[in-house]
C-alpha cells in the first residue's frame, strides 16, 4: 500500500482563510488592499437621516510583512527565554567537564623563604636559640625544615566516590538541561505560532469588519431612498443608521485588536512593538498537521516517546539515582592526597656554617588514603535519606509528567476533530446567509418588488456576519489546536506519521466520513 507523509510537518506559513464564496481576501494589509470582490455594487451613500462619519483609522502604512516560516525562525534566534536556556546548557557541559577535571592532579609552582630568629625546643626538650632560614624554588611551595613541601608540586586529592559519582551527575545535568532547551525551544515555536494565529484573526476579523461596514452602508443608503419615497418608514431607516453606526465603531476596536496582536508577536520575536507585523500569506485554510485517522492512542505514544520533558525527568531521575548510590558508597570510598614536589633548597643557621648555603636539589612523594565516617554515622544516614528522598520525588515528577503529557495530547486531539466538524457547519452558514443576503437585496433593489422591505434585509445581513466571524473563528482555532497537538507529541517528524492511504470514506481533509472524528 502506498504510504502518505506529512507534508507539512514543519508549520508551514500558509494559514490564511477564504470565506467561502463571501469574497474575503484577508492576505492585504487593510490600508493598502484593493476593493474586495463584492456582489454588491459601488456603495452609493443616499440622504441617511443622520450622517454617520467614518473614524479615523489608527493604521499607518508602515508594515513589516511577515509569514509563519519567518516568524518560527526568528523565535527560535531571537527569543531571550531560549537563549538563556542555550546558555544554561553550556554552563552544564563546563560544569561537568570541572566534574571530570578532578580526575587529573593539579600542577603547583612557586617559591618560599622561610626566616627565624630566637630560640627552638628539640625533641627532647632542649632549648635552642638559634637564627635560621630556608629557601625553596621549585614544583610546590612552602617548604620549610624538615617537613615535606606543604604545597606539593603535583597534587591529586579527594574522595574517590566523590569524584566519580559528580562526574556521573554531571552528565546527567547536562542532558536535563538539553531535554529542558528543546522542551523549551517548542514551547516557544508553539507560542510564535499562536501568536501568530490571532495575528491572521485579528487581520481576518478587520476584513470582515470592513466588508460589514460596506454592506451595511449599502441598506442604510436603500432604507433612506425607501424613507424619503414614502415607500418605508423613517424609524426603519434610523435603524439602518444605528447598524451601520454600531458597524463603523467596530472599525477602530478592530484595529486596535490587530495592533494588540502584532505587539504580542513582536515581544516573543524580540523585536520592537511599534513595528506593524503584517501576514504576507493571502488565504487561511484548515492546517492539518497531524494527520488523519491516527488513533489517539498512537498520537498519545508518539508524545511519551518523543516529548523532550519526558527525556528531562528521565535524565533527572538517573542523576538522583546516582546521587543515591554515591550517599550509600561514600562511608567505605577513601580519601586519598597523593603530592610530588621538585626544587632546590638551601639555608643555614648561627649553629651551622655557612650561615646561609647547602644549595641542592630535593624530591618530595607523599601519598595517603582514609576513610571518614561522617558524624559518627549519623551524617551519612542523613545523606542517604535525602538522596532516596529525592529520588522519590523525582520519579513522582516523571509520574506527573506522563499524566500531563497524556492529557495535552487527548486534549489536543478533542479539539481538533472538534473544530474540524465545526468547520463545515459554518461554511454551510456562510453559503446560505450569503444567498439569502443576496436574494434579498436583489428584491429590494428591484424597485417594482413590494414583497421584501429594505429593513428586512438587516437580519440576514446580522446572521451572515456572525456566521463570517465563527467561520474564521473555528478554522484559526482548528489549526491553533494543531499545532498544540503537534508540539504536545513532541514534534515528531514526517515518517512517524505516515499511514496507509484509506481505501474509502475519506473525507478531503482525512476525517472519515462514515464516522465523527
Amino acid at each position: 500500500m502506498c504510504q502518505r507523509t506529512c507534508a507539512r510537518i514543519l508549520l508551514p506559513g500558509v494559514v490564511w482563510l477564504t470565506l467561502w464564496g463571501a469574497g474575503l481576501t484577508f492576505g492585504q494589509d487593510p490600508s493598502q488592499r484593493e476593493p474586495a470582490a463584492d456582489p454588491l455594487p459601488p456603495v452609493r451613500l443616499g440622504a441617511l437621516p443622520v450622517p454617520i462619519p467614518s473614524p479615523p483609522t489608527s493604521l499607518t502604512n508602515d508594515v513589516r510583512p511577515i509569514d509563519l516560516n519567518t516568524a518560527l525562525r526568528l523565535g527560535g534566534v531571537q527569543n531571550p527565554e531560549l537563549n538563556i536556556a542555550r546558555q544554561r546548557v553550556i554552563e552544564a557541559t563546563a560544569l561537568r567537564m570541572l566534574a571530570a577535571a578532578q580526575l587529573l592532579p593539579t600542577i603547583n609552582a612557586g617559591t618560599n623563604y622561610d626566616s627565624h630568629t630566637g630560640v627552638l625546643q628539640q625533641s627532647n626538650g632542649n632549648i635552642l636559640s638559634v637564627n635560621r632560614s630556608a629557601l625553596y624554588v621549585g614544583a610546590g611551595t612552602n617548604a620549610i625544615a624538615a617537613g615535606s613541601v606543604n604545597i606539593p608540586g603535583v597534587v591529586l586529592t579527594g574522595n574517590v566516590s566523590d569524584v566519580i559519582f559528580n562526574y556521573l551527575v554531571s552528565r546527567q545535568v547536562v542532558q536535563q538541561r538539553a531535554f529542558a532547551t528543546a522542551a523549551l525551544q517548542n514551547q516557544t515555536f508553539l507560542r510564535v505560532a499562536l501568536a501568530y494565529s490571532e495575528l491572521v484573526r485579528a487581520e481576518g476579523l478587520l476584513a470582515i469588519f470592513m466588508q460589514a461596514r460596506g454592506e451595511a452602508r449599502e441598506i442604510a443608503r436603500l432604507t433612506a431612498d425607501y424613507a424619503a419615497t414614502g415607500e418605508g418608514r423613517k424609524a426603519d431607516a434610523d435603524r439602518a443608521a444605528t447598524e451601520l453606526a454600531r458597524r463603523e465603531a467596530a472599525i477602530p476596536e478592530a484595529e486596535g485588536r490587530l495592533l494588540v496582536a502584532s505587539a504580542d508577536l513582536c515581544r516573543i520575536l524580540n523585536l520592537d512593538p511599534s513595528l506593524r507585523l503584517h501576514p504576507t500569506d493571502a488565504f487561511v485554510v484548515p492546517l492539518p498537521i497531524v494527520p488523519d485517522p491516527t488513533p489517539m492512542s498512537e498520537l498519545i505514544a508518539l508524545g511519551l516517546l518523543r516529548r523532550p520533558e519526558l527525556g528531562e525527568r528521565r535524565a533527572a531521575l538517573r542523576a538522583a539515582m546516582l546521587s543515591l548510590e554515591g550517599a550509600k558508597i561514600l562511608p567505605f570510598s577513601p580519601t586519598i592526597l597523593i603530592g610530588f614536589s621538585d626544587g632546590g633548597f638551601g639555608g643555614g643557621s648561627n649553629l651551622v656554617r655557612p650561615v646561609f648555603g647547602g644549595f641542592g636539589g630535593r624530591s618530595d612523594l607523599d601519598a595517603m588514603a582514609y576513610w571518614t565516617i561522617r558524624n559518627l554515622g549519623v551524617g551519612n544516614v542523613a545523606l542517604i535519606r535525602l538522596a532516596d528522598a529525592n529520588l522519590k520525588a523525582t520519579r513522582y515528577q516523571q509520574i506527573g509528567m506522563l499524566n500531563e503529557v497524556r492529557a495535552q495530547v487527548a486534549e489536543a486531539y478533542a479539539r481538533t476533530h472538534a473544530r474540524y466538524a465545526q468547520i463545515g457547519t459554518y461554511e454551510a452558514a456562510v453559503r446560505t446567509g450569503l444567498d439569502g443576503f443576496r436574494e434579498d437585496l436583489s428584491l429590494i433593489r428591484e424597485r417594482g418588488v413590494r414583497t421584501v422591505l429594505p429593513i428586512e434585509l438587516l437580519n440576514n445581513f446580522r446572521l451572515l456576519n456572525d456566521a463570517r466571524r465563527t467561520y474564521l473563528d473555528s478554522i484559526v482555532e482548528y489549526n491553533k489546536a494543531q499545532f498544540e497537538l503537534f508540539v504536545a507529541m513532541g514534534q515528531p517528524p514526517a515518517n512517524a506519521l505516515a499511514h496507509p492511504v484509506p481505501t474509502e470514506g475519506v473525507a478531503p481533509s482525512g476525517v472519515t466520513s462514515n464516522k465523527a472524528p
